[in-house]
Parts: structure tokens; sequence; C-alpha cells
């Protein structure tokens, strides 16, 4: 998808280098300028690389020919393929139950007001037809998957934010290559002046999404399949670079986007294996690192600046329309679906970034027939998308990194206390006519929430019951915490449930119950679910400023906030000292 991008010329230093020389300079220049980058400018790992490949490519020290770094397209390609894998793995259907409705909404919002934000700012250029600036208001829609989840992993940042912001990004591709086909098929109805291709556009989006759904599909079944005969480790990672090269390989030869079926395995395999450890991208882990740092460093080396004369205001429109699209819907979206104010103000901030997704559509521009006989169009396009990549790619790292700090969530991937209440187990508006239904109603959600599919409802809702009325768990101040028991091996799982006025069941102070939080968890647990047990009576129970936020909270997005934010280390505490970020001791 590199083969586009073009350089200042000049003769290489080093012509005819080997790929492997090739790839241990790009590797070695992207990894210290990003640690320089990261460490001493305070930026994100990605600028860095981006430009070291600018001064060790065409630009700067012209070290290598153009055949050598085309010859490294196919790790790109496996790069992004990759990437896509990762970014279709966070739509996981359990762990997106409370975010469908921002999801949705935010969605729908990109896909109508990033277009007419961009065509509005682009259509009154001259040369500017309104089916390119319709192709300009699709390929906007994009964010680059590589880039945010690059800067998320190094900032280890976790929570609902970061939740919606993944998510967000799989969708608005799909959405992108989707909505992008129909205005290619818009553009050959006013280029060819003939409407009997206008069919074609719905037909031809709902053949590449089909063909993508088929193909990760496919190949997720394969993998699983694989999975479930051998436990084999060098198996198993064989059959997930199996799994990524099919996949991107069937898909380019079908004329089906790779990145789109990529997205598509990682969905399926999210949704179809429940072990992330056993996931295709969980198998990359270890050198995802590395292989990001050569992708980032080799579009560095690949970006054109010469393009920026030629493409002029109608670059500048772009990215301006597509800016101001992404805040706004992201704004718009985030109110309508009631999200907490750090997610509605900042989550447009991080939504800048694009790269991939948009090369490879102008790609298909570029080989399209029709287009072919409209060169000028198709170099004008080119030369506007390609100004706006590289400004997006040297502009969105640092905004996406800004978000997830604004976010409250970096340094939250690390273990900690509560981490068994994530957004999905957050009930918020629990309503009972007694204690039974509404422990009856946690089941199903600890259930349900937790994929305990092993477990029968009935006999864990019966031993809750039984405990219950050996001892009530109503511990006072609105909390009660009932429990059952686990077999050894399972982690600790609850739920929790919030009631704004309160269920009126039978409690040591008589006050209604505000709080309700359901723990199952296994003997071998017991000493960690001692101490969940006595911070939840402790800061929940006992600290009426923390009920006054937290029985009120608006949604389980709020609830998370409150639980996992930034004010909550000093309860929610991590599990190893050494991985706190603020260096504090656990207590409680």
């Amino acid at each position: 998808m590199m083969l586009l991008l073009g350089g200042g010329g000049g003769e290489a230093r080093i012509p005819g280098a080997d790929p492997l020389l090739v790839v241990a300079v790009v590797l070695t220049a992207g990894v210290l300028l990003g640690a320089v980058a990261r460490r001493f400018l305070k930026l994100p790992s990605i600028t860095g690389q981006i430009v070291a490949g600018v001064l060790i490519g065409s630009y700067g020290l012209r070290l290598f020919d153009g055949a050598a770094v085309d010859g490294l397209t196919p790790i790109t390609n496996f790069a992004l393929g990759l990437v896509s894998v990762a970014v279709g793995s966070h739509l996981d259907l359990r762990r997106l139950r409370n975010a469908g409705r921002r999801l949705a909404l935010l969605v729908a919002a990109e896909a109508v007001l990033v277009p007419i934000a961009v065509v509005a700012a682009t259509s009154f250029v001259p040369g500017v037809t309104w089916s390119m600036a319709l192709l300009f208001g699709t390929i906007a829609i994009s964010t680059a998957p590589a880039t945010v989840l690059a800067i998320v992993k190094e900032t280890r940042s976790r929570g609902v934010f970061v939740k919606t912001l993944l998510g967000a990004v799989a969708l608005n591709n799909i959405a992108c290559i989707f909505l992008f086909e129909v205005a290619r098929e818009l553009a050959h109805v006013e280029l060819s002046g003939g409407v009997e291709t206008a069919l074609d556009g719905l037909i031809a989006p709902a053949k590449q999404t089909l063909g993508a759904v088929l193909i990760g599909g496919a190949a997720a079944g394969f993998v699983n399949l694989v999975w479930r005969l051998v436990d084999r480790a060098d198996l198993i990672a064989t059959s997930a670079l199996l799994a990524i090269l099919l996949t991107s390989g069937i898909s380019v030869a079908l004329g089906v986007s790779p990145l789109l079926a990529c997205l598509f395995l990682g969905i399926a395999q999210a949704n179809t294996t429940r072990s992330r450890e056993k996931r295709v991208v969980a198998v990359f882990e270890t050198f995802q690192p590395a292989i990001l740092a050569i992708f980032f460093t080799l579009a560095g080396m690949h970006l054109s600046f010469e393009q920026a004369g030629q493409a002029g205001m109608v670059a500048l429109g772009l990215f301006g329309g597509r800016v101001l699209g992404k805040l706004a819907a992201t704004q718009l979206a985030m109110r309508a679906a009631g999200a907490t104010a750090r997610v509605r103000n900042y989550l447009g901030l991080a939504l800048i970034p694009q790269a991939g997704v948009a090369i490879g559509l102008v790609l298909l521009i570029q080989e399209d027939a029709v287009f072919a006989t409209h060169r000028e169009l198709v170099d004008l396009l080119i030369a506007v998308v390609l100004t706006v990549v590289t400004i997006s790619e040297v502009v969105g790292p640092v905004t996406c990194r800004l978000a997830l700090q604004r976010s409250g969530e970096v340094g939250m991937d690390r273990s900690r206390l509560f981490d068994f209440l994530q957004e999905e187990n957050l009930v918020v508006g629990l309503r009972a006519a007694n204690k039974e239904q509404a422990i009856g109603q946690l089941v199903d959600r600890l259930i349900a929430s937790q994929e305990l599919r092993d477990v029968d409802r009935e006999t864990l809702l019966r031993s809750v019951l039984d405990r219950e009325r050996q001892a009530s768990t109503c511990l006072g101040g609105g909390l009660a915490v009932p429990h059952a028991i686990l077999p050894d091996g399972r982690e600790m799982v609850g739920v929790m449930g919030l009631s704004r006025d309160g269920l009126d069941f039978e409690t040591p102070d008589g006050r209604p119950v505000h709080c309700m939080v359901l723990l199952a968890t296994a003997a071998s647990e017991r000493d960690r679910h001692l101490q969940v047990l006595a911070t939840l009576a402790r800061v929940i129970g006992l600290d009426e400023a923390f009920q006054e936020r937290l029985y009120v909270a608006e949604s389980a997005g709020h609830a998370y906030e409150i639980l996992h934010g930034e004010a909550s280390v000093d309860f929610n505490t991590f599990l190893d000292v050494d991985e706190n970020p603020r260096g504090r001791a656990p207590r409680g």
C-alpha cells in the first residue's frame, strides 16, 4: 500500500541494499528516535519513528533506493493486517454490552457529519467535482488503526475511553470502506455519463462487506479448529501467522479489502474464543512493537511532501473539514449517548490519525479503469490524500496521546483490585421488589458478562440465596455484598448493581440498599475476596462523600470512572506495587 508514496529523488547512498540490511537499519532508526521522542520530547514514539523514516529516506540521508524500500512492502502489508486483527479483536460483544449505544451513535454521526464537512470545505475549489468531493468525504471517515493502537499500547491505557476509541476505529473503518464504494460507483456514473451502474452503488459495497465477513470468518474458524486439536506453541504460532497471510492474500486475489477482512478476522476471534491468550493477535504480542516500529519508519520514508503545492487549498479544506467533522460527530454522539465529560470532550482528538485505509482506497482509484481516462482527477486526488495523510500522521499521534492523557486512563492497563468490575459488569438503575429478585438479576448479568458458560444459573442462584438466608450480607451505608463460591482455578468475578432511589430491604441501619455487589470467588481466592470485601465496606459503606457520587451515577460509564479513575488509586489499588504508576503502595 505504500507504493504510491514518493520521495525527493536523488542517488541512494547504499544502492541495491540487501532487504535484511534495510530492515535492520529501519528498525534501529525507528526504535532509537522513537525512544528520543518519548523520553526527551514527551511525544509519542510513533512521531519519532515517522521522523526517523523521513531522515533516512529520500528527504534526508537517502540511504536506500526505491526498489530496496519497495521490497519491504510485504512487511507493511502484514503489519496492517496484524493491526486490523488487533483492532477488530476489541469489538468483543460481551465487553461492549454497555458501549453499544455510544458506538452506534458515533459511527452514524461520523458517517454523516464528516463527509458533509469535507464536501462543504472542498467542493467550492475549482477542479473539484461533486463526486470527487464525496470521495474525499468518505475517505475522511477512517482513522488509522495502527497509530491509535500503538499509542494505546505505549501509554498502557485502559478504560471506558479506550474501549470506546478502539471500537470506534474498527467501526469507522468498516463504514469508510462501505461508503467509499458507494461514492466510487456514483463517480463512475458522473464520469461515464451512464446510469446503468447506479445500482452498483449498493451492490459493490455489499459484496465487499460480505466477502470480508466470509474470508475473515473462515480464517477465524480455521485457527479455532487448529487450536482445539493441538496444544503446541509452535503450531499455534504458525496457524496464527498463516491466518493473517491467507486472509490478506485471498482478499487481494478476490478484490476484497484485506484490511476489512482482517478486521472481521479479529472480530470473529474475539467473539468465538473467550481465552485472551488464544487469539491471533496475542500470539504476536511480544514482537508487535518491533513490527510497528518498522511499519511507521517505512511510512515516514514513503511520505511525500512534493504534492503539497499541487494539493493546495483542497488538502487544507479536506484536513480542516475532517477534523471539524470528527470533533462535531463525537460531541453530538457522546452527548446523545450520555457519555462522561472526558469521553465527550477528548474522543474527537484521538480520532485524528489517518494512514493505511486512506492510502489503500487511493490505490483502488489509481487502478480503476473508469478513472484511468481522467488522469488529471486521479493525480489531484492522490496529491490531496497523500498530503492530508502526511499532516495527519504528524499531528494525529500528538493529539491522540493528549486525548488519552486528558481521559485519565494512561497507565491504567495494570492489574487492580477491582478489575473484575469493568463497564460491562455494572448495572445502573437496578429495580427489584425484593432481595431475591435483585440477586437473580445480578446472577443473570454475572453469567452473561463474565461468560460463565459452564456454571448452571439455578445452582449459582440457589447458592447465593442459601448463604443470604444464613446471614444477611447487607453491610449498612446502602451497601450489600452477596457472594457465591466458584470451583478452584477460577478468578474472582463480580457485578455491581446501583439504584438511585434505593431498594427497600432489611438492613442493619435501616437505610435502603443503593449498591449491591455480587461476588463469585473460588476458595483459593479467599484472601483477595476478604481484601475486596473490606475495601468495599470501608469505601462504599462508610464514606458518605463517595456514596453521594456513586449512588447517583448516570450510566455504567460514569460508575466505571468513579471506581477506576485517577481519584480511585487510594482504594482500587494496583496489585503489584512495582506497577503502580504513581509509586503508591497498595492499601486496603
